[in-house]
């Protein structure tokens, strides 16, 4: 007769006690925490009270409790109090910890003041892939991605929305005075009358108070206010809708998927391009690496500053231009003559080269033919202007962005890669955070949370790729 597999009984004695060690298999990922946290230089990379005080109570090492965050990250375990339970009762965590409990609160004012600690700590992780020859191609994509913040759009007051609400509350007070005087013409002694009043009071603080924030809105550099995480903003969403969020800029290698570089912005993609390029070149010390990126980054001065570094930049150009709307010649219909710097129309004609201006901070070269266009039969498909002829505008250092381009179709597979490598691990990093918010607030602490889940999202990436022993040992080397 078969019977099941018995567990042991729960009160039974054992002659030789186990060993923790025995639980934790050769190949757990939480041996590279360990190895990793042992082999950092805490107190160098801005960890505080790595050196212990001689007088008072003694303190948790910084060591045990950035292994604590570290393992919580990678297992989906970011709030403190829940770390709290984890260490009680998690025979791996009892492993990493020497069975040592902190309670919510060290665990929380850990990572509250010791963000430029983590933040390096995150970095010599990148630091030790890169000594390792994981990023040989230098070949990165970068974009960005919306992170909910812990504030609401009910608390987030933007000039339009305070403009709607004001007038709503305006018209409101406006009809509850008209009820105030019927009532009063009905029967002056009514009890409606109180009630009445009392809304009326009501909206005229409420409307107050309106009129209050409006004025911090029109002081505000950005013209927007959240109140409950001040700095987080109402940005565009997929789909076009709108969330109070941080934007999370990042720059992932194309050749293991790793994220060499991050910052936590609140503001949309572009004219972030050279700033996270930056961040590459420094991840990977060198200047000579190539960036993808999407339309959305496309600004002409933003991609030279970032090549006149060192950067080959592979970003298309978006079509912004309302000509066709407007049923008339797009830009890209006119042909510019290198040789000759001049622009060929629909019509074949010359446009020639006339002056410099700047527009919007842009030195431009501006093309037109009066004689041609005056004459020209398909005039009113080219300008809807009743004398001024057409003008082609050139900047200045066009040729680069020609060049890009270029490079750009000799390759159509570029957007493509760009996609397939740095959405990944953003989709990762929220479905690890169970699709919420940040849990904390203010640059300072949300750029702290975010470098524990890049780190996190490494590790783990580079565990899959070379494998517990293999990491283990190189950063043991």
């Amino acid at each position: 007769m078969s019977s099941h597999i018995q567990g042991l009984g729960r009160s039974q004695v054992t002659l030789f006690p186990e060993v923790l060690d025995d639980f934790i298999s050769e190949d757990n990922p939480i041996r590279v925490i360990d190895a990793f946290v042992d082999h950092l230089d805490l107190h160098s990379l801005g960890f505080q009270r790595v050196k212990a005080k001689s007088t008072g109570r003694p303190g948790y090492h910084p060591a045990t409790l950035l292994k604590l965050y570290i393992y919580g990250y990678l297992n989906r375990i970011q709030s403190s109090r829940r770390l709290e339970k984890e260490a009680n009762r998690n025979v791996e965590l009892m492993w990493l910890l020497e069975r040592l409990t902190p309670d919510f609160k060290t665990i929380a004012d850990f990572r509250k003041d010791n963000g430029k600690g983590i933040k390096n700590a995150c970095r010599s992780f990148i630091d030790l892939c890169r000594k390792m020859n994981m990023f040989s191609e230098a070949v990165v994509a970068i974009d960005g991605s919306k992170f909910k913040a812990v504030n609401s759009k009910e608390n987030n007051f933007t000039p339009q929305k305070l403009k709607f609400h004001i007038d709503r509350f305006e018209k409101h007070i406006e009809a509850y005075l008209t009820k105030l005087d019927q009532a009063d013409e009905a029967d002056p002694n009514s009890e409606g009358k109180t009630t009445i009043a009392q809304k009326i009071t009501w909206m005229k603080q409420r409307l107050a108070e309106l009129k209050s924030m409006e004025e911090k809105v029109q002081n505000h550099p950005d013209k927007q206010v959240s109140t409950i995480d001040p700095d987080s903003r109402l940005l565009k969403t997929k789909g076009m809708t709108r969330a109070v969020c941080y934007n999370v800029q990042s720059a992932v290698d194309t050749k293991h998927h790793l994220i060499i570089a991050h910052e936590v912005t609140n503001t949309n993609d572009r004219g972030q391009f050279t700033r996270v390029a930056e961040l590459a070149q420094s991840a990977l010390d060198r200047k000579d690496i190539t960036v993808i990126a999407d339309k959305g980054y496309y600004s002409r001065q933003d991609i030279k500053n970032a090549q006149d570094t060192g950067v080959t930049a592979f970003v298309p150009k978006g079509d912004t231009s309302g000509s066709e709307k407007n049923n008339i010649f797009n830009k890209s219909l006119f042909r510019y003559e290198h040789d000759k710097d001049t622009y060929i129309c629909p019509a074949g004609n010359e446009l020639q080269y006339r002056f410099e201006s700047i527009e919007k901070g842009l030195p431009l070269k501006v093309y037109f033919n009066i004689a041609a266009c005056k004459s020209c039969p398909i005039r009113s498909r080219c300008t809807r202007a009743k004398r001024d002829p057409r003008k082609m505008r050139r900047w200045v250092h066009e040729e680069e962005m020609e060049a890009m381009q270029q490079r750009l179709n000799a390759v159509p597979d570029t957007m493509l890669i760009r996609k397939q490598t740095v959405e990944h691990p953003f989709g990762t990093i929220k479905a690890w955070m169970g699709s919420t918010h940040f849990l904390t607030r203010r640059f300072k602490n949300v750029s702290t949370e975010m470098s524990l889940h890049v780190l996190a999202y490494n590790l783990k990436r580079v565990i899959n790729v070379l494998g517990v022993k293999a990491l283990t040992g190189a950063i043991q080397a």
